[in-house]
């Protein structure tokens, strides 16, 4: 069962144009800046991200995975929620069935900090490390290392390295340059993100300080 569900997730494609794609995450974009009681104003660079996403998810031999880098508050994590939102509105209309009935389209968002602490349960982590979809916020905020009854543990990472062996499909956000994800990281994850990411660098600033 594995093996199969290996080969869907490689195979894994929305099956969209880019101008569908691009309507249904510009949509869904809108739905969470709302959400956050916020005005949903298209501007230049917003508009770029969404082009760029699109272009990815559509294309015809994706990586597997993506990646948002930026600064602080410039909307990548929000990205990444219409995102999962987009999947959500083709799941309930059966849009993924022809990948099979077990395969659930369902793209679970943890922070990564969070990840740190749930490493503790090792059961509960082995679920996560599993999981067909999944997204990591705020990559490089957490601790590289963790001390459980004095051994170290390095979570995210052994996470990562999990994935890409395996090829599941990761959503990351990030405030980190290539440059700190090597140092953080090591030269062997910054490796594997280069195989495993397609990267959106996000180049506008802050649209919390725009609001203040």
């Amino acid at each position: 069962m594995l093996r199969n569900q290996r080969s869907i997730e490689k195979r894994f494609r929305f099956n969209l144009t880019v101008e569908n794609a691009l309507a249904l995450l510009t949509a869904s974009y809108k739905v969470e800046v709302e959400r956050r009681l916020r005005e949903f104003i298209l501007d230049n660079n917003t508009q770029k991200n969404l082009i760029r996403l699109a272009e990815y998810i559509t294309s015809s031999v994706p990586k597997f995975g993506v990646m948002l880098c930026g600064t602080c508050g410039n909307g990548k994590s929000t990205l990444m929620y219409a995102f999962q939102q987009a999947l959500n509105y083709l799941a309930e209309r059966h849009h993924f069935d022809f990948m099979g009935s077990y395969f659930k389209p369902r793209m679970t968002i943890y922070d990564s900090y969070e990840l740190s602490q749930i490493a503790r349960n090792i059961k509960e982590f082995t679920l996560i490390k599993n999981k067909p979809l999944l997204g990591i916020d705020d990559l490089g905020n957490e601790p590289v290392e963790i001390l459980e009854f004095g051994n170290p543990l390095h979570p995210v990472i052994r996470l990562i390295e999990y994935r890409y062996i395996n090829q599941s499909f990761t959503f990351i956000t990030t405030n980190l340059t290539a440059k700190e994800i090597r140092e953080k990281y090591g030269d062997r994850i910054a490796d594997r993100f280069n195989e495993m990411l397609h990267v959106i660098i996000f180049e506008d600033g802050s649209y919390r300080k725009n609001r203040q």
